[in-house]
């Protein structure tokens, strides 16, 4: 009865250690949580974004809308016309850091599936 107790434990343990969020470096705060004066600082602005309307950082990207295969070619992710479904071997870089919307990433040439952020 000790051992599956043992067992039992240390899989939740694992499992909580698991799903603990991994932490951010004090240079890389994700740039939605922002705040006023950094978000301005990084060329962005606050807005209500997301079927929530959450207000967060918004930053436009300068490649906005370049012909890309893999977002290691923008600041943001390259992402796939949803049209050309998983055939499609280029995309275009995103217009800004909002992660909402249905899209496909870019990876390596390679449309990823398609999902819907909102």
């Amino acid at each position: 009865m000790t051992r599956v107790f043992s067992l039992l434990a240390a899989s939740a343990l694992a499992l909580v250690l698991g799903c603990a969020p991994s932490p951010v470096p004090a240079d890389e705060t994700p740039i939605h949580s922002l705040s006023p004066d950094a978000c301005a600082a990084r060329g962005g602005s606050m807005m209500a974004a997301g079927m929530l309307g959450r207000v967060q950082c918004v930053v436009p990207y300068s490649d906005a809308g370049r012909r890309c295969t893999d977002g290691a070619q923008c600041q943001g992710d390259c992402r796939a016309d949803l049209e050309a479904g998983p055939e499609a071997r280029e995309g275009r870089c995103q217009a800004d850091s909002r992660p909402f919307g249905c899209y496909a990433v870019m990876e390596n040439g390679r449309a990823g599936p398609a999902l819907c952020v909102d």
